[in-house]
């Protein structure tokens, strides 16, 4: 029997595994009846850092290629800035420090496919949108050369390696290389077309603003191809304004938030859904309750300064309940609170699933389906229905069919 320690205490390899540690969560998947509800998850994670050695020989640039190979075997990835934080909870959460012990042995697949079929059966998820961990950081690279080099090499990686053998489960939205428009709008000329590419994803940890005009070509290339583009938020204990807090907490719940509050702000008040009308935009991993403070303090606004927002045709609120958002991490502690945002962002259209596994803080499809406010048809929605319509995902069985039939959400892709 092979033994690990685990902060002093040994443990076995099957206790390591994925569909062990959620156990729980596929025994709640079956008291709920979620397989016959196609559930589509926006948000779901893995460590690229573990597959460098993979995606890093797709780097066109020799030269930044061989420091990057160097700067890999001297550190732990240490390519792009890092975070002073805890997001693994001290060694608390076994899936973090001993992922590497997990045994993998299905032949013809990525280990990282095997793992993420593993938490999707266990959580019931059809579907899964897949991100980076620590390219997330990428905005903030002091070299946009080597942005787009590690965005061009991951986004071949991903989509002539991993998506194409993981039977058809998982797509993403590709990480864009955003601090240079000319760059980021040949990968969405490159990659757009590709199956199971979905859309284009921008960090919004990043110093450069959304509404800047050499970004039009892309977003209109994004629209053109009937694509989705979404903003994907984060902490930053380095940025200045958040060096004033003492714990990770405070960043942790802050950034989040900030990052998407400022980029939503720029684009909504620089007219952007004006400009881009067909382009559908999604706020992902920043909670919700930030959106009905900002629709509120941007009307206000623009009540008493229109001059300032001369595109605008409508209310700023207005613009932002047409977008869409993804439900992790959605605070739950006043319900009568969070039952008031859905209504204001129209969440049975507009919210989507996301569980951000496997992040400390993940959710679990529950998390929507046992939310007291919810009809049984805003539950179909948030949980897939939506994402499907969006994505063009079809159902993986009968029951998921007729419940897609039902509400309104079977694709021509079914």
């Amino acid at each position: 029997m092979d033994l690990i320690a685990d902060r002093g205490r040994r443990v076995t390899v099957e206790e390591l595994n994925t569909s062990r540690l959620l156990a729980h969560a596929r025994k709640q998947a079956v008291q709920r009846k979620l397989d016959d509800m196609l559930i589509v998850d926006v948000d779901a994670h893995h460590y690229e850092n573990e597959n460098f050695k993979e995606f890093i020989p797709y780097m066109e640039n020799d030269v930044l290629k061989q420091l990057t190979m160097q700067s890999i075997a001297k550190s732990r990835g240490g390519i792009m800035p890092q975070n002073v934080g805890y997001q693994d909870m001290g060694g608390r959460v076994t899936r973090y420090p001993m992922r590497g012990s997990e045994k993998t042995d299905e032949k013809g697949h990525l280990r990282d496919v095997q793992l993420g079929h593993r938490w999707m059966d266990a959580m019931s998820v059809d579907y899964s949108c897949l991100f980076p961990t620590g390219m997330l950081n990428i905005g903030m690279h002091p070299q946009k050369e080597m942005e787009v080099e590690l965005c061009w090499a991951y986004n071949r990686w991903l989509t002539e390696e991993v998506m194409p053998n993981a039977e058809n489960r998982f797509f993403s939205m590709l990480c864009l290389p955003f601090n240079d428009a000319d760059e980021a709008l040949r990968q969405v000329e490159t990659f757009g077309g590709r199956k199971h590419v979905g859309g284009f994803m921008v960090t919004t940890v990043r110093n450069t603003g959304v509404q800047e005009n050499q970004y039009m070509k892309v977003y209109r290339a994004i629209e053109e191809r009937g694509l989705v583009l979404s903003f994907h938020s984060g902490p930053n204990w380095a940025e200045p304004i958040f060096k004033t807090c003492n714990r990770f907490l405070s960043v942790h719940a802050l950034g989040f938030s900030w990052y998407n509050i400022l980029h939503c702000t720029n684009w909504v008040i620089n007219g952007m859904g004006e400009r881009f009308p067909k382009l559908p935009v999604v706020w992902i991993e920043s909670g919700l309750a930030w959106v009905p403070f900002l629709m509120q303090k941007l009307d206000h606004e623009y009540m008493l300064r229109p001059s300032e927002a001369p595109l605008l045709k409508k209310k700023p609120s207005e613009y932002m309940r047409d977008m869409y958002y993804s439900t992790q991490p959605m605070e739950i502690q006043d319900m009568q609170a969070l039952e008031c945002t859905f209504r204001m962002i129209n969440a049975e259209t507009q919210l989507m699933y996301s569980s951000d596994y496997p992040h400390w803080d993940f959710d679990l499809p529950s998390t929507i389906s046992d939310l007291p406010f919810l009809t049984e048809k805003a539950k179909h929605n948030i949980l897939g229905g939506t994402a499907a319509r969006l994505f063009k995902l079809p159902p993986r069985n009968e029951k998921q069919k007729a419940n897609l039939q039902k509400f309104g959400n079977l694709t021509a892709a079914a």
